[in-house]
């Protein structure tokens, strides 16, 4: 069976990277097609055979990639993969939108529908802080996106959704259904702390961006006088650093060592955002730690309430501080919460990936000859 991978772009390293990564380790000689390809900060996919769009020639496009919506409709269109049996595309926006033969099955492992195509394109120009003359355009441009979004999205034939929260965005906006696997999350490495060792601050980690609602969480322990730890970087940096008082650290990118301390010696993580899936809460799982969490998005499958986390429901500072109260008055156990991360590992991942995988090729490969008789 001839596969080819297919990415949205290679021009940062995260959750979806991740997926990647794996996937490439199941299908180890598939090519990866991606748009955009920045060899210096994807550099554990360079051994492989990356196949780029024409708009890696195109000056800026690496760097401001979000600038170019429409160019990267097109692009992904060029790809020919009538050579292939099986397409596997990993996808958050334009990867699943390839154009494949009736021969070839198309399997999309999809991290979410076209956030800024589907959610509030405002939000999209806000977080990213596009000019004025953009933003005014933006709104026009999205209506297009949708339809394009929409139909080119008729050419994957089976769905694999990143959790039950996307699973339900996937049949809202594109009328289909969908399996459901997790992300791998490299549990294996974390650990657990014993109690008496642990440290007085509490954790968030992650890209710096509005709808993280890092500010928040500063904003509250500003006022509660305890010590937070911020992991992580982002275009928010600078205005969160301008509102943090002196309980707050921030550690900026760490390495992995340091990483997984830091998860295992917190009294709790915070968790304030709505998120597809969250890599990062699954690692506080991993190391024990319990979760104090926005009841939205794909947490709610994950943590279990006063279990191994806690709720809290409207993103207020209110709402924020009574969840961190109520933290304080449970006796937690980490070995527990740990176990409820083992699910998630890589291996898990990928055994379910391949099952699934094979499981459609034999059922498209009997259809066609069924159809052919």
């Amino acid at each position: 069976m001839k596969i080819a991978l297919v990415h949205d772009y290679l021009v940062q390293n995260g959750g979806a990277e991740r997926v990647l990564k794996s996937l490439t380790e199941i299908w180890p000689n598939a090519p990866i097609y991606t748009i955009l390809y920045d060899d210096k900060k994807c550099l554990e996919f360079k051994n492989k055979k990356i196949k780029t769009s024409f708009l890696q020639k195109v000056p800026l496009t690496r760097k401001y990639h979000r600038l170019f919506p429409l160019l990267m409709m097109n692009a992904v269109e060029q790809f020919n993969l009538d050579y292939y049996d099986l397409v596997f595309s990993d996808s958050s926006s334009f990867a699943k939108n390839v154009v494949t033969s009736p021969k070839v099955l198309h399997i999309c492992y999809c991290h979410t529908p076209m956030r800024y195509a589907w959610d509030d394109c405002q939000h999209y120009t806000r977080e990213f802080g596009f000019p004025s003359w953009l933003k005014k355009v933006v709104p026009f441009l999205m209506n297009y996106i949708r339809v394009w979004d929409y139909f080119s999205s008729n050419g994957v034939d089976h769905f694999i959704a990143n959790s039950k929260f996307v699973q339900g965005r996937i049949k809202k906006y594109y009328q289909r259904e969908s399996v459901v696997i997790n992300p791998p999350v490299e549990v294996e490495k974390f650990y657990i702390t014993p109690k008496k060792e642990l440290e007085n601050y509490f954790l968030v980690t992650g890209r710096m961006m509005k709808y993280k609602k890092m500010d928040l969480v500063i904003e509250v322990f500003n006022e509660l006088k305890i010590p937070l730890k911020i992991i992580g970087r982002g275009i928010e940096y600078g205005n969160l650093k301008k509102i943090a008082g002196p309980t707050i650290d921030f550690l900026g990118r760490v390495s992995e060592k340091k990483l997984r301390e830091v998860y295992s010696k917190t009294q709790a993580f915070i968790f304030p955002q709505e998120e597809d899936f969250g890599i990062v809460a699954i690692e506080a799982l991993a190391s024990g730690r319990p979760v104090i969490a926005y009841r939205a998005g794909d947490i709610i499958e994950h943590v279990e309430d006063n279990k191994t986390g806690i709720f809290f429901e409207n993103q207020t500072k209110k709402d924020l501080k009574e969840a961190i109260e109520k933290f304080q008055k449970i006796n937690f156990d980490s070995e527990y919460i740990r176990q409820t991360a083992m699910g998630f590992s890589r291996e898990i991942f990928k055994n379910k990936i391949k099952k699934e995988v094979e499981s459609q090729y034999n059922k498209f490969k009997n259809k066609n000859k069924n159809e052919n008789n």
